[in-house]
């Protein structure tokens, strides 16, 4: 023998391993060990075999590499003697996987041992196969497989049926192959060889349809009656476990029957009173119990319709809620989240159980009753659930209270049915969580708040008192300065009192130390502050006699470090202490905002419905449908309900260009035509306006403040700081002459000037809109007596080799335009650019010279029977139309 082989035995390795106090010395004595074996393999002795590969088992557990032993095996599971084949196989199945190449050596090997007249070698062939069976050695040994399920051992037959039941898996073509010999083994007395051939017959019904229909023919009373017999049997101690007979078997034909009933009514019905005997005998004080019924009660929820025992089942997941064990209640609060949808009645009853589950100490648990409470919560209950929900939030675990927080914010949001009500909640959640409540939900909140008018006084009064109580708040605080920034004057003189408010004592001073204090508190961030200060600026004018001491509070953030603080103090500052004219109307109340909009911008989607070619209806907040016109606004901002600012042309660039572009201020007396929307962007870019009328200086007092522009006052400044900081309130004059070298480099900018043909006014045509596969070409023309109307004809063409059917175009425009379609020329639209499809249209410009044509299309077509759309917005309509 190689003096480095070593004969030590198992166990003194095993030994020697535990006896080592690091890892490096692991190591040492594993290197040792191998090396002794890979000197033994060498030497090819086979005394030692059987111990080496018991070695490199250990070994490989430890999680070292043993793969120059997997030969080893299969030279083991050639030997003729049991010992060494049976630590052969087990090697094989634990040393290597059905990815292994070497792995094709042994399938000959298991054909032998498979065909071998010792039953306990065909029994360990059978657990290698079961184990490590890949889709090739499913194929060539399926034969042998399925003889051996009509073997005479039971536990052979039990064998044979696990190993089926791998193969059916790695094989499925294979699985028709086994249905009736699987069949058969259900007629077993064995209840090892009963489990298996049912584990075979569960795997074939999921895998091939007509096994699935064979043996729900043939087998479900069969397998009803075998499932009452063992329901129903005395005490047998040889399957006898803490006092239920064999609830393996139990559970698995459960898992049968309830493959078997779903889809099936027929099937259904006849296993309705063996479900119902298991779900009402069984004992829930043992674990084991607890498993036969949760598969009773997945079963009942799986089959078909029958309400009688899905209320047994639900209540049974209510007795789960109440036991002592984690995972029981766990599993619980799943199934029943599975049951709302079926039976929600049901599980409604058990509500005040569910709610005790958000007070357990188990994170998992609270977490998955929040969710189950979430889903309980319809229009009859929100107001009930809502508070239990509200005042758990008072005791919750911070690491709790955001999804909490989350969940109590949304209920409020979708089943609110008053907004009082939810106005109150939403209180409750800001005094209790504020700062775990997310953007979108405060912001919510203020468009709720401006939308009801006759609660503004009682919003108010009650976020006062609110930010008293709970300053730290910081939600809280924004919502708060907000609203005491536009309704001050409303909390100060306690206007619309409602009978269930109390009133209260608030003077100019208090409320203006209450912005105070938000805006100084050091832990107020950067939005907080800022809403401080604009709400101090509004103060100013609706509290005259403070408004020195606001202007004081102002200048101390005069030398912020924070930039965005820094200008705001500045230019408040000035607008307070130098254009008292106009701080009035810069500080008037919000208009109120407009709830579709606020919910559609949240959505991501465009403002307004979408696209319709007929007429159609829009649901309004109380319920009531109103008409639409038959083309649906899709550029405006403000619904009809809501009182609209001035129609300006920068409504439609406010979006376009992300900034606020509405008029500051605008005196009643006023008549200032309002400039297009394509002179404001001109205006943005600095580059004149061929359109802007010239203001006199006392318009220009009025006018908007024009921060976006560089070009400065005529005035000369006060100081090197004013100069720096303040606010130009004089638009520009530019004369028409100006616009003519303005529009020669944008090269093309504008338009050339229209002809007249046929006694119509015929405009340059346009491309209106073109992507890779289709072009669309504006031609357009007016009477010349009707200036406001015009003529489009639409020309498309299909630039692809495809042809396009179903060819359907649909257009919107905003308020002050009137649309007219009239049918296309066709709907299929030749390929190649062979062909052109045609559609008139006249657009009625009621605002002609003061507002620019603009419009939003899409383009719907079929391309061999694929829908494709096509949107885009045409902004480049000659300006004179």
């Amino acid at each position: 023998m190689n003096p480095f082989s070593s004969p030590a035995r198992l166990r003194d390795m095993i030994r020697a391993i535990r006896a080592c106090k690091t890892a490096a010395e692991e190591r040492a004595v594993v290197r040792k060990e191998c090396a002794a074996i890979r000197a033994s393999i060498d030497e090819n002795d086979p005394d030692y075999r059987h111990r080496n590969l018991a070695k490199l088992m250990f070994i490989h557990m430890l999680g070292y590499p043993t793969h120059f032993g997997q030969m080893e095996c299969l030279k083991l599971i050639a030997s003729p003697g049991f010992p060494e084949k049976r630590m052969g196989y087990l090697g094989l199945m634990l040393l290597l996987d059905e990815r292994q190449e070497v792995l094709m050596l042994v399938t000959n090997s298991l054909k032998q041992d498979l065909n071998h007249t010792n039953q306990y070698i065909v029994g360990l062939a059978l657990c290698a196969l079961g184990n490590i069976s890949s889709a090739e050695m499913a194929r060539d040994l399926a034969p042998e497989v399925e003889r051996l399920l009509h073997f005479r051992d039971p536990n052979i037959r039990k064998k044979a049926a696990l190993c089926s039941a791998r193969i059916i898996k790695k094989v499925p073509d294979l699985a028709e192959n086994f249905v009736n010999p699987a069949t058969a083994l259900l007629r077993e007395k064995h209840h090892g060889v009963l489990i298996a051939g049912v584990q075979l017959c569960t795997e074939l019904c999921k895998i091939n349809s007509e096994a699935l229909e064979h043996v729900r023919k043939k087998c479900t009373e069969g397998l009803v009656r075998t499932l009452k017999d063992l329901a129903n049997s005395p005490y047998s101690p040889e399957y006898d476990t803490a006092g239920f007979t064999d609830p393996f078997l139990h559970i698995r034909l459960l898992r049968l029957l309830r493959v078997l009933g779903e889809g099936d009514a027929d099937a259904s019905d006849s296993m309705n009173d063996i479900l119902a005997q298991v779900a009402t005998k069984i004992e829930s004080n043992k674990i084991i119990g607890n498993a036969i019924l949760y598969e009773c009660v997945q079963t009942i929820m799986s089959v078909e319709d029958n309400g009688g025992l899905r209320v047994l089942a639900i209540n049974i997941l209510g007795r789960f809620l109440s036991h002592k064990d984690n995972n029981i209640r766990y599993v619980g609060l799943n199934m029943l989240m599975k049951a709302v949808t079926v039976d929600a009645q049901a599980v409604q009853r058990h509500r005040a159980t569910i709610l005790e589950c958000l007070k357990d100490s188990d994170a998992s648990i609270r977490k998955r009753a929040l969710e189950l409470v979430c889903i309980l919560v319809n229009e009859t209950n929100v107001k009930a659930l809502t508070k239990e929900l509200v005042e758990y939030l008072e005791v919750s675990d911070p690491d709790f209270r955001a999804d909490l927080t989350a969940k109590i914010c949304s209920i409020v949001s979708k089943f609110s049915p008053e907004k009082i009500w939810y106005i109150d909640q939403m209180l409750k959640v800001l005094s209790e969580a504020g700062n775990f409540v997310k953007d979108e939900v405060w912001h919510a909140l203020i468009v709720v708040i401006s939308n009801a008018s006759e609660l503004h006084g009682y919003t108010v009064r009650a976020l006062y008192k609110a930010f008293k109580m709970s300053a730290e708040q910081e939600t809280l605080v924004r919502v708060a300065v907000w609203c005491i920034g536009e309704y001050g004057d409303i909390l100060i003189n306690n206007a619309g009192m409602l009978d269930v408010e109390d009133p209260v004592t608030v003077s100019e001073s208090d409320v203006v130390d209450v912005v105070e204090i938000a805006l100084k508190c050091h832990a107020s961030d950067l939005t907080t502050k800022a809403m401080a200060l604009v709400a101090l600026l509004k103060l100013s004018s609706r509290f005259p006699s403070c408004s020195e001491r606001i202007r004081e509070i102002i200048v101390q953030c005069k030398g912020n470090l924070v930039l965005e603080l820094q200008q705001r103090s500045i230019e408040f500052n000035l607008i307070i202490a130098k254009h008292q004219n106009i701080r009035p109307t810069l500080v008037e109340r919000m208009p109120v905002l407009d709830e579709v909009t606020f919910i559609a911008r949240r959505a991501g989607s465009f403002p307004g419905a979408g696209l319709t070619s007929t007429g159609s209806s829009v649901g309004l907040s109380n319920g009531v449908a109103k008409p639409v016109a038959p083309i649906v606004d899709l550029l405006d901002m403000n619904s009809d309900d809501a009182p609209a600012p001035s129609s300006s042309g920068g409504d439609f660039l406010q979006d376009l260009l992300g900034v606020d572009l509405s008029l500051a201020s605008q005196q009643s007396d006023a008549s200032q035509p309002s400039r297009n929307g394509t002179d404001v962007l001109l205006d943005l870019l600095s580059i004149g306006s061929a359109s802007a009328p010239i203001e006199s200086p006392a318009q220009s007092n009025s006018s908007t403040i024009d921060i976006l522009s560089p070009k400065q006052s005529k005035k000369a400044p006060i100081s090197p700081l004013d100069d720096l900081s303040s606010l130009s309130l004089s638009s520009r004059a530019t004369s028409n002459a100006g616009a003519a070298p303005m529009m020669d480099l944008l090269d093309g900018f504008a338009p050339g000037p229209p002809t007249e043909e046929n006694n119509e006014l015929v405009y340059p045509s346009i491309t209106a809109f073109e992507s890779s596969s289709l072009r669309l070409v504006f031609n357009f023309s007016k009477q010349p007596g009707n200036l406001q109307t015009t003529n489009i004809q639409a020309s498309f063409t299909n630039l692809t080799s495809n042809v396009y059917t179903e060819f359907t175009f649909q257009a919107a425009v905003p308020k002050f335009l009137q649309l007219n379609l009239d049918p296309a020329s066709g709907n299929t639209l030749p390929a190649s650019g062979k062909g052109s499809v045609t559609q008139n249209m006249k657009v009625t410009n009621s605002q002609h010279g003061k507002k620019s044509l603009v419009m939003r299309i899409k383009i719907a077509y079929k391309i061999n029977g694929k829908e494709t759309q096509e949107e885009g917005q045409i902004n480049n309509f000659p300006r004179d139309l």
